[in-house]
């Protein structure tokens, strides 16, 4: 991630900051503490390979300020955005609720460990600036993916690929994600799932604070413990800066600084403005207020103008509060001036969506090499009510080295879910190359949908023979024409088919003493013979075939394991 510009700070009032943090934050123990019985911790703790200790990124490492500043005193009018410069201790709302509803689950959770929302916080905060430069919205997504730099070993741990791109997009490296910048193997052992949805996605804020929550607290740390505490902030990213400024920011949000910020993406209210948080429905929050915007509650003054309509001699004026309905530009002012008695009727949120259906049976989608697949992947695109979001975007990638192509030989598609939410993969050919390769379906910042798909070698259902359908040679000689066969599958030449050559005698049954024979390694005459495979054109070329001392006519019966033939006539017989 890239740090945030600072404000400007003199030499002393840095070196100030220091002194006042040295006492706090170099208390806590650098050893682990002592082993504890994981019995009750629900996940072991992380071993030393854990690559998300190792460096994943660029957090801000920037220290709060110390000294309270001119307007920054915690008044909710005040407030800045939530992309505030760094010194500014505004949480956006939607990111408020979500720390807060993980103390909440770890409480029930993990009862021992103690672990207070602000420490999670000082984790969004030194990893995504709470996320909200990325378009933070109230149902925990944002409207761009917090994607890390790839960890290839060069400026930053080397990571290679671990979740096949699903979270990252990228097959070779992973990358940190989400809001706390998890790495997605750390995700798939230690992701929760914090809004009750069945989902654990780490791009959403609330599942990634509740997955912070239960990483920090595995292997039955008590995090009221400064050993404890020490140990699994380290075990997040292992250096001595990154601590201190998770620690300083906790202690800043615990002295009661923090504010609540309106959220930095679209919102779903009736005028635009982002609604309170959705609050998980697995677990409320017992402070489901904190995300809402503090602003419009300050104002309590303004109902008491209700007093003018108590002049009856103007009874008219009352039926005013109906225009807000039909202008958009009014709708804030609704509850003032008259009371809120006639409230502007919301605007139907627009269906956001939240996870990705797979449509069809979960069996492999299977084709011939060359042929276009039957079956075509498809998806249904549903909010986090089940509900299908009509419109939404479904990008289809083709993931693998087989050479299979969408249309035009591409390997994306775009599709526009219809009315039922449902999109649909444009066909697919297979390439020239056996094996098995995965379709991807993704909608922006959700979890991804994938199908498996296998290329498969075209079968044979023919044997063709190229060339002469009757040899003749003398005896005590050899066939001056080398026999080929070609193996085909729907007029299409077949690689890989295994055919046996063998002499049959006069009577019609494998020669066994007499007639022609091929030659063994060691050069004694054999009578059936084992071809290499046919190539990539569909040929297999028969040995030589030598004509022994006895004439008469014979026949050479070529047969595919499938049971597919061709024959050959031979005739030995003497020079006129």
């Amino acid at each position: 991630m890239k740090i945030l510009q600072t404000r400007a700070a003199s030499v002393s009032r840095q070196g100030l900051c220091t002194a006042l943090l040295v006492a706090s934050l170099t208390t806590a123990a650098v050893g682990a503490s002592p082993p504890h019985n994981t019995a009750d911790g629900g996940d072991p703790t992380p071993g030393p390979d854990n690559p998300q200790s190792r460096p994943h990124g660029s957090p801000n490492l920037t220290l709060p300020d110390l000294v309270p500043r001119p307007g920054a005193s915690g008044r909710p009018g005040t407030s800045t955005p939530g992309d505030a410069p760094d010194g500014a201790t505004g949480i956006p709302a939607t990111a408020l609720a979500a720390y807060k509803h993980a103390e909440d689950l770890a409480k029930d959770l993990y009862p021992g460990c103690h672990i207070p929302w602000q420490l999670i916080a000082g984790i969004g905060k030194v990893e995504s600036e709470h996320a909200s430069g990325y378009g933070l919205r109230s149902d925990g997504s944002t409207e761009k993916p917090i994607i890390g730099p790839a960890l290839t070993g060069d400026k930053f741990a080397l990571v290679k690929d671990t979740d096949g791109g699903r979270w990252d997009g990228d097959p070779v490296y992973d990358h940190a994600v989400g809001p706390m910048q998890f790495i997605p193997s750390t995700w798939e052992s230690y992701g929760a799932d914090g809004r009750g949805l069945g989902i654990k996605d780490p791009n959403n804020i609330f599942d990634a604070a509740a997955g912070t929550a239960r990483y920090l607290c595995a292997g039955n740390k008590d995090l009221g413990n400064p050993a404890d505490l020490d140990r699994a902030i380290l075990s997040y990213n292992s250096s001595r800066d990154y601590v201190n400024a998770v620690e300083a920011w906790m202690r800043t949000y615990q002295s009661g600084e923090a504010v609540s910020l309106p959220d930095t993406g679209h919102g779903s209210g009736p005028t635009g403005t982002p609604p309170p948080p959705s609050v998980p429905p697995a677990r409320k929050p017992e402070r489901p207020s904190a995300p809402s915007t503090p602003s419009t509650p300050n104002t309590p003054s303004r109902p008491s103008t209700p007093s003018k309509p108590a002049e009856p001699s103007q009874p008219s004026k009352p039926s005013e509060p109906s225009k807000p309905g039909g202008g958009g530009d009014q709708g804030g002012d609704h509850g003032g001036d008259h009371g809120g008695d006639r409230p502007t009727p919301p605007t139907p949120a627009k269906p956001v969506a939240d996870h990705l259906e797979r449509l069809g049976d979960d069996g492999t989608l299977t084709a011939t090499t060359g042929e276009t697949f039957d079956a075509r992947p498809g998806v249904k695109v549903l909010d986090k009510n089940g509900k299908p979001v009509p419109g939404a975007e479904v990008r289809f990638e083709i993931i693998g080295d087989t050479g299979a192509r969408f249309p035009e030989k591409a390997r994306t598609a775009t599709v526009t879910a219809g009315e039922d939410g449902v999109a649909t993969a444009p066909k697919i050919t297979a390439g020239d190359v056996t094996g098995k390769f995965t379709v991807r379906a993704t909608v922006k910042d959700i979890a991804p949908a994938d199908f498996s798909a296998d290329v498969q070698a075209r079968k044979a259902d023919e044997l063709a023979l190229v060339g002469k359908k009757i040899l003749t040679a003398a005896p005590m000689g050899s066939f001056a024409e080398r026999i080929k066969v070609e193996s085909l599958g729907k007029g299409k030449p077949v690689a890989g088919t295994v055919v046996t050559a063998t002499v049959y005698g006069q009577d019609g049954k494998p020669a066994q003493t007499t007639g022609p024979f091929f030659k063994d390694k060691a050069g004694s005459p054999v009578r059936t013979v084992t071809l290499a495979p046919t190539g990539k054109d569909g040929v297999a070329e028969v040995p030589e075939l030598f004509t022994g001392g006895q004439p008469g006519s014979y026949v050479l019966r070529l047969t595919t394991e499938d049971g597919l033939q061709v024959t050959v006539a031979l005739v030995v017989q003497a020079a006129k």
